[in-house]
């Protein structure tokens, strides 16, 4: 097998940092050795088949997006990127792992549905992948379907509180899911919103004629990501069920999830960047409908009332955990522009699985977190919560070698004709600047980033089997 050596850099984990040349052999990390040390041999440089120079540079694990929709049917269209495009982005910015949903709508089978995303995923991917499952009905049938779910390496399933008619779950149901994952280790991840109320106010704001994208973020009201948070987090008090809840973006929601964590529950959240650096404000109320760039669920929050502020903070404090992108991309023309005259016609989405790692690394440079909260919020984490800790999130002996060089004295401009990999006729992060710059991935052991060229192919990903969560308290 080939073996590889990445020298001269500071590997940075989720505890610390330090100067280390780790060594490959095949897939796999098999040493991490002091520069300079002959313990494995005194020409090391010389004995191995490719040299990976990371002087100056940072080198940490892959990163890890345990929230992304590809080629996702949603609000009559279809997510702009598939499997091969959006993992094919991802590895340009630093992602070696997705995890996406496999989709189960109403009146479909739970197994057929998990079947259809793995045919669409496999021979696909650039990188590794693993699948979530959507229950959109949960009924005596999907339910002994989520009981198999381990067996094929599926640890966690998504329900909604949103969407009526689409996705929702009323209490009852919930109640009944959340029963079964306290039974079997299974952990619920949860759309915190109140899909009924958000109907009336949808209907209300139309028929006063209030059609803008601005109105998506007026409808979905702070309040009600903050009620249906604290639903959630009873029902999983009750039931004893671990709870995710996923795309926080109200400071309110986060002040719920606190108090859970605070009480000893098994309580977690994740936020993404489109909340940490966008507004209602600044881009929802852009003029005109430009703003339907940012439509997504949970909406924008406002800059004013400091939602983004709280959301930096609660990642330092861990009252959130990690940092996925929920990307489901859409372009402008034929998808987004569906909502002319009509916000609630938007379909919900903002592409980001090519930016997480350069925007969550200029929040390191910003002094928002620390260089080592950076690979323990996009990376660790992610690995930890989701059961794959051991094999990706971490650089250790054994671990897979999805592993980035990132230079710090680098920098990244993004925007189309600049650094934009995804298939959207347009960016939600047009225009801004990082300062730091992805140098060169691997992908279990496998260069497939470096000088600027994207060196891998489709199907170098594989499917990856999850243990249950590693997070739990």
């Amino acid at each position: 097998m080939a073996t590889t050596l990445i020298t001269g850099g500071t590997v940075v984990s989720a505890t610390g940092r330090g100067a280390a040349d780790i060594l490959i052999d095949g897939e796999r990390v098999v040493a991490l050795v002091q520069p300079g040390s002959t313990t494995l041999g005194a020409n090391l440089a010389e004995t191995v088949d490719t040299v990976v120079d990371a002087t100056g540079k940072y080198v940490i694990p892959g990163g890890i997006d345990a929230h992304t929709h590809l080629s996702m049917p949603f609000g009559g269209t279809t997510a702009a990127d598939d499997f091969e495009t959006g993992t094919r982005a991802a590895a340009w910015g630093g992602t070696t792992t997705i995890i996406d949903f496999a989709v189960q709508k109403f009146g479909e089978r739970v197994p057929d549905c998990l079947q259809t995303w793995h045919d669409m995923a496999a021979g696909q991917c650039a990188i590794d992948y693993s699948f979530h499952q959507i229950i959109g009905d949960v009924n005596d049938e999907s339910l002994a379907a989520l009981r198999q779910l381990p067996e094929e390496g599926i640890t966690s399933y998504k329900l909604f509180m949103a969407y009526p008619g689409v996705f929702y779950s009323d209490d009852a149901q919930i109640l009944r899911a959340m029963q079964l994952g306290a039974d079997t280790g299974l952990l619920t991840m949860m759309h915190a919103e109140n899909g009924p109320a958000i109907d009336v106010l949808v209907a209300q704001l139309l028929a006063e004629g209030k059609t803008d994208p601005y109105y998506h973020g007026i409808a979905r009201a702070w309040q009600l990501e903050e009620e249906a948070t604290h639903r959630a987090i009873m029902l999983a008090d009750l039931t004893g069920a671990p709870l995710y809840v996923v795309h926080v973006s109200a400071k309110q929601a986060v002040a719920q999830l606190a108090a859970a964590r605070d009480r000893g529950r098994n309580v977690f959240g994740e936020t993404c960047p489109q909340y940490l650096y966008l507004s209602l404000e600044d881009n929802l109320g852009a003029p005109g409908f430009d703003g339907a760039k940012w439509v997504c669920s949970t909406p924008l929050r406002s800059r004013q009332e400091e939602h983004q502020d709280q959301a930096w903070q609660a990642l330092r404090t861990n009252d959130l955990q990690m940092v996925s992108t929920d990307h489901c991309p859409f372009c402008m023309k034929g998808q987004k522009e569906m909502g002319i005259g009509d916000f609630s016609k938007i379909p919900n989405g903002i592409g980001s699985i090519e930016h997480r790692m350069d925007l969550m690394y200029q929040g390191v440079v910003d002094g928002k977190i620390t260089l080592e909260r950076w690979v323990e919020i996009t990376s660790t984490t992610p690995a930890r919560m989701f059961g794959l800790y051991g094999r990706k999130g971490v650089l250790a002996p054994g671990a897979d070698a999805d592993i980035v060089v990132y230079d710090p004295n680098g920098h990244t401009s993004i925007g189309l004709g600049k650094t934009h990999h995804m298939n959207m006729d347009h960016s939600a992060w047009e225009g801004y600047e990082i300062d730091g710059h992805v140098d060169t991935v691997l992908s279990r052991g496998k260069v497939i980033v470096a000088d600027g060229e994207y060196r891998g192919r489709k199907g170098d990903g594989q499917f990856v089997r999850r243990d249950r969560s590693q997070y739990l308290i």
